[in-house]
């Protein structure tokens, strides 16, 4: 066989081959950038026993939204995005930020780094802590927390939000400081 018939033989060969990289290369690049769990890490105890618990708990709905595939160990995302739940994140420590009690669950709030919409909440006095991240234009904190307290709730709480009215004032300066008392932990609310 002559030498240009052998080349006109494997040229749609390699023609449909290029072709089929070419289309699952663009395949996998969509995927990774149009997945909601695109850039979302584990956290460092994600693989800690509480969190496998959680993660087993994780329903298929939270706040409305259904539950959309992520294979990041510890997470889970809702809507396509608009609810991410990461466990597994160092407790955070005593902190000015807001703290909102849902239903016998701690959760601070996390300033935003940019205001895209996403509101940035994670567990106070539990270990591990669980965070969640909620696009507030497509589902709604209260509603979201709500549903993830029930969640987080078994994990042990060892400290809880307090807010200025149960701090003492600090004496006048100059004056003679009064007594000392001891206030015993008190155990979680709810």
């Amino acid at each position: 066989m002559p030498p240009s018939t052998r080349r006109l033989r494997r040229t749609p060969v390699l023609l449909s081959a290029a072709a089929v990289t070419v289309a699952a290369a663009s395949l996998i690049a969509y995927e990774s950038v149009t997945s909601p769990a695109f850039g979302l890490e584990a956290a460092p105890r994600a693989g800690s026993a509480a969190c496998t618990r959680l993660t087993a708990a994780y329903p298929d709905e939270v706040a409305g939204a259904d539950r959309t595939p992520a294979d990041v160990k510890g997470a889970a995302v809702w809507g396509d995005g608009a609810v991410i739940v990461r466990c597994g994140l160092a407790t955070p420590l005593p902190t000015n930020d807001p703290c909102a009690q849902v239903d016998g669950v701690d959760w601070v709030w996390r300033a935003p780094q940019d205001d895209d919409g996403r509101k940035l909440l994670i567990t106070y006095g539990r270990a591990p802590a669980v965070e969640v991240r909620i696009d507030t234009r497509r589902a709604a904190p209260d509603a979201v927390l709500v549903d993830l307290s029930r969640l987080v709730k078994p994990i042990r709480q060892s400290h809880r939000c307090i807010s200025t009215s149960d701090v003492p004032a600090p004496s006048p300066p100059g004056s003679t400081p009064g007594p000392t008392r001891s206030v015993p932990r008190q155990g979680p609310r709810g």
